[in-house]
Formats: C-alpha cells, structure tokens, sequence
C-alpha cells in the first residue's frame, strides 16, 4: 500500500471487504485467506506465489506502473 499510495479504504474496495476487515487482516487479528491472496496479487499485478515470498519481494514484484512515484504524485 506504502508503494502504491494506496489507504486501507482503497485496499477494502478493491478486495470487496470493508476497511475495518483490511485493518484486522493487516494486524494479524484475522487471517487472509486464499481468495484474499487471489485478490490481492491481482489487484497489484503480482503473482499469488509472490505474496508468499514475504513483503520485500512483492513489493519488488510490484509493476513501476502501478508505483505511486510513477503516477507523479
């Protein structure tokens, strides 16, 4: 989200959740699940497997294109 200048409310919408369900997932009170994971490597253009290499590695992943830099912003 850092890389892409996204907010937790943006993360909801483009999960289908609510932002409060993104806030628990993201501190480890609820589990993401495998459609969560689905979701997510789609939304930010990544592949599902590079979710589970860790964070350093699919932000590496991450098209620049979808780099919040790279949107001049």
């Amino acid at each position: 989200m850092q890389l892409t200048g996204e907010s937790q409310a943006d993360l909801a919408t483009a999960l289908g959740v609510s932002q409060a369900q993104v806030s628990r997932r993201q501190t480890g009170r609820a589990a993401w699940s495998l459609d969560d994971c689905d979701r997510l490597a789609v939304h930010y253009g990544i592949e599902v497997i590079d979710l589970f290499r860790g964070p350093t590695h699919a932000c590496e992943c991450l098209p620049l294109a979808r780099r919040w830099s790279a949107q001049g912003q």
